[in-house]
């Protein structure tokens, strides 16, 4: 199996440090959102015109890191389009200081989503791409890297927004608002790297992925589950994973810890352009 070098690593990960935290899409300096007016309990309805919505900046592309998840044990893994998007290499990171190369990505034109294809991934989660049934309240679990290191969220739904990207690419798409409830003790600040990562409902299915935050609001926003779902149609890629451990609020630390073990849950590395020259 290729590897990618163990010193392209080492500096990928100092580089990261500083640049990640550019990579995750934010919105600090956009208008407020509007205010939060449905009931809890009340069903999410569908995507609409009359949605509110969230400006982000997509910086340029960089070195940096990010998060992915297997949806299928031939290596089929899903991530945040920002995160690889014109990066001149991509790898899953499996062990310290060593990385599988991503062998293709395929980036979405409709949503913040790409998929990366390695030889094989150890184990898949599950998608659950129905939103129907989404509540107002309801609670999901938010796993990756964030800040470059092992971490997570758990958040409560709050409704839907279009979020509108602008930068290094453009795009305008339904997504998911969620407001977090807690986080990894001693992480504070941006949850930035956990881009990518999913959002597991409590019974262990993916219903979204995490590509945006507004700090200041406490919130963060994940891709729909119809988008995933058309992403993988669009692509002719099936997803065929089993549900992760199930979640709540006193074991979701530990569950996710069990997810990165796994390799369910991945960290990415973008070799940004010319970096790999230098």
């Amino acid at each position: 199996m290729r590897w990618i070098p163990d010193w392209l690593i080492y500096i990928v990960a100092i580089a990261a440090i500083f640049l990640v935290l550019s990579r995750f899409a934010q919105h600090n300096d956009s208008p407020e959102a509007l205010p939060d007016t449905q009931e809890a309990g009340a069903l999410l309805g569908p995507p609409s015109a009359f949605d509110p919505s969230v400006l982000v900046d997509v910086a340029p592309a960089s070195s940096g890191l990010g998060t992915a998840f297997a949806v299928s044990e031939d290596g089929w893994w899903v991530t945040a389009r920002h995160v690889v998007d014109s990066c001149d290499k991509v790898g899953i990171v499996v062990a310290r200081n060593s990385a599988v190369p991503v062998s293709d990505v395929k980036v979405s034109l409709f949503a913040d989503l790409a998929l990366l294809k390695t030889g094989r991934a150890p184990v898949a989660l599950a998608i659950d791409a129905s939103e129907t049934h989404f509540t107002v309240g309801e609670q999901a679990f938010l796993v990756g890297f964030p800040q470059g290191r092992p971490g997570e969220a758990y958040a409560s739904l709050v409704g839907r927004q279009t979020l509108v990207a602008r930068g290094r690419y453009d795009l305008e798409e339904p997504v998911l608002v969620w407001a977090e409830l807690g986080r990894t003790s001693g992480m504070n600040g941006s949850l930035s790297g956990i881009s990518g990562g999913p959002a597991l409902a409590a019974n262990g299915q993916v219903i979204g992925v995490t590509i945006a935050e507004a700090v200041r609001r406490g919130r963060l926003y994940t891709v729909s589950p119809s988008s995933l779902a058309r992403l993988f149609q669009l692509e002719h890629v099936e997803a065929e994973g089993a549900p992760g451990p199930r979640m709540s609020p006193e074991t979701y630390g530990e569950q996710a810890d069990a997810l990165r073990r796994s390799l369910a849950v991945a960290q990415v590395v973008c070799v940004g352009p010319g970096a790999a020259h230098h």
